[in-house]
């Protein structure tokens, strides 16, 4: 990266830019309405493209294509509103995407119009009535500079590398990462696994006081004490959370909360996803329907090897042969209370606690490493991108 910053300002510097509306330089047109019957009716090999940015927004394949050659998409409605993806080839587009044709391709780089628009873009989404919006109308309005082309090629380049370079690194990072848990998986199942006379059998219910959290939706308050916990708030041991968890106040609390204790309490999703496991560790909340909370009541079980016990390859059999439901899957807690897990002596499930403590360690550094690691180079890519895509505005030049 030496250099890297002086390099820029010196292929920036002196560089003349006219500034033009998106809808003086291109023209825009809508995808068309199509089901997901007639994609199943009419597979083929030309990708289709809707609002999705899984897949880089591909919903399927079918035998004809609307467009040919180079574009760039954006997705008109829903959460993903304003995204823009730099397209090639033959393709269609469904009717919550709209796509720009540069008028003139020796003024306009299209790699160069995607990186511009990946930072503008975003900024005249219209999220009024709970809809997030960009339809064309104000698409046309955003302002593009244009420098020469040679220079939108070089900063076209630049860019391009560093996504390889993230790409690369995320994928290296990810490889490791699986390798690891595929690794501590094994072991945890081999360590948790014991012949019927090394053991004794006990139906959770016997064992552990079970519930789960508030069936329907609290009124929410912002300004509450207490976090309203569903099943993706449990990852890894931990309750996590962020700005979508919802609050609620102290008179919701003593209507439907539940008294946990520390260092004996453990909850696990039951709704949806299934199978996430965290351990109580005296936060403030309210159980939502999706979890499940275990209260030891027997000195003969150890919590976190009821921790990783419920992670096992044996439990998620367990989890999958008794789930319930067509489209939401849940786990009931009738099937739960009769789980009968193995209990070693006190003093193996410490043992084994104590060596699955360090896998758990290792992996979930791993674990934290890789998004911080991504992160990184995600911070570096986008102040070098500002930086290459940054030009003096003259008043003048903006109307």
């Amino acid at each position: 990266m030496m250099n890297k910053k002086q390099n820029i300002k010196e292929l920036l510097d002196g560089v003349s830019v006219e500034w033009k509306s998106l809808g003086e330089v291109a023209k825009l047109t809508r995808g068309r309405v199509m089901s997901k019957m007639y994609l199943v009716e009419n597979i083929g090999n030309y990708p289709v493209y809707s609002s999705q940015t899984a897949n880089n927004g591909e919903i399927g394949k079918i035998n004809t294509f609307d467009f040919d050659g180079e574009y760039v998409s954006w997705t008109t409605d829903g959460a993903n509103a304003g995204t823009v993806f730099y397209r090639k080839g033959k393709f269609s587009i469904t009717n919550v995407c709209g796509l720009i044709k540069i008028q003139d391709n020796l003024k306009l780089n299209y790699k160069y119009l995607f990186y511009w628009l990946s930072i503008s873009a975003k900024k005249y989404v219209y999220s009024g009535m709970g809809n997030p919006k960009l339809m064309s109308n104000q698409v046309e309005k955003i302002q593009i500079p244009i420098p020469p082309l040679k220079v939108q090629s070089e900063i076209v380049k630049i860019l391009d590398n560093f996504t390889e370079l993230t790409a690369e690194l995320t994928a290296e990072l990810t490889a490791e990462l699986t390798a690891r848990k595929k690794q501590y998986s094994y072991y945890r199942d081999t360590l948790l696994s014991f012949k019927d006379d090394e053991v004794e059998w006990k139906k959770l219910g016997d064992i552990c006081v079970i519930g789960d959290g508030l069936h329907g939706t609290p009124k929410y308050d912002a300004k509450g004490s207490y976090y309203f916990i569903n099943g993706n708030n449990l990852n890894n041991g931990k309750i996590i959370f962020n700005n979508k968890t919802k609050k609620v106040n102290d008179s919701i609390f003593e209507k439907h909360g539940i008294l946990f204790s520390t260092g004996n309490t453990i909850f696990l999703s039951i709704n949806g996803t299934i199978g996430s496991v965290s351990f109580y560790n005296n936060e403030k909340i309210v159980l939502g329907k999706s979890v499940a909370f275990f209260n030891i009541t027997s000195k003969k079980l150890d919590l976190r090897y009821l921790f990783y016990f419920l992670q096992t390859s044996y439990s998620k059999k367990y989890y999958e042969d008794k789930k319930t439901g067509s489209t939401i899957k849940n786990l009931g807690l009738k099937a739960l209370r009769q789980f009968t897990i193995p209990i070693p002596p006190l003093k193996k499930q410490k043992q084994i606690v104590t060596i699955l403590d360090k896998f758990n360690t290792l992996t979930n550094s791993i674990s934290e490493g890789l998004p911080y690691e991504i992160e990184l180079r995600k911070k570096q890519y986008e102040y070098y991108r500002d930086m290459l895509l940054t030009f003096p505005k003259d008043s003048d030049e903006s109307n």
